[in-house]
């Protein structure tokens, strides 16, 4: 058998299946027919259809469908997750640090890796403000932190956090590479940190 009759054959089978599919994510979140038409703009009969296997699913049809009952795409068609697995973080930037994002989502609090470059010569510090709220934990060497009037050295272990709307400033302490870890959040959403238990 030719290899494409082999994919048209598997394709057959794994629209057949987005039927079934739809009509248990639906009944799953107690939606009827007219909910989901009237949710999608796609007529009940079509929708009918589609659950019965009368109607071939086409993307058109499958993208509001996943939007309304919030799974993505690959879950109507049961599409098999067979991508690389490994995460490839991207590196940003800035002011003369690396900040590797550990986080994807969107919003609310955000962690990061922060490198810190060696120089010869101490940096001169610059603050600058903005709105949040800051949490650092030192992985790797001496972080000087400025914030406000206050001028700190943390060593590896330590963390600090702070309103970011306060003028602050990081760099290394001693010249020497610094490691961190940073969360951040919107103004007024803090790092919570759970009280150690007394013996």
């Amino acid at each position: 058998m030719a290899s494409s009759e082999v994919a048209a054959g598997e394709a057959d089978q794994v629209l057949a299946a987005v039927g079934p599919r739809l009509r248990a994510l639906r009944k799953r979140r107690g939606l009827t027919l007219a909910d989901v038409s009237t949710a999608t703009g796609t007529s009940e009969s079509t929708l009918s259809r589609l659950e019965g296997g009368g109607r071939r699913p086409t993307l058109e049809l499958l993208l509001p469908l996943a939007r309304v009952y919030g799974v993505p795409l690959d879950d109507l068609v049961g599409a098999p997750r067979t991508g690389d697995p490994r995460i490839h973080l991207r590196p940003i930037h800035r002011h003369g640090m690396t900040f590797i994002p550990l986080t994807r989502r969107a919003g609310g609090v955000q962690a990061f890796k922060m490198l810190i470059p060696s120089r010869p010569e101490p940096a001169e510090p610059t603050p600058q403000t903005h709105g949040g709220y800051e949490w650092v934990y030192v992985l790797n060497g001496r972080l000087r932190l400025l914030v406000g009037d206050h001028d700190i050295v943390l060593p590896p272990g330590e963390a600090a956090e702070f309103d970011t709307t306060l003028p602050h400033w990081l760099g290394t302490a001693d010249g020497h590479p610094v490691e961190t870890l940073v969360l951040f959040g919107p103004q007024g959403e803090r790092a919570h940190v759970r009280a150690r238990s007394t013996r």
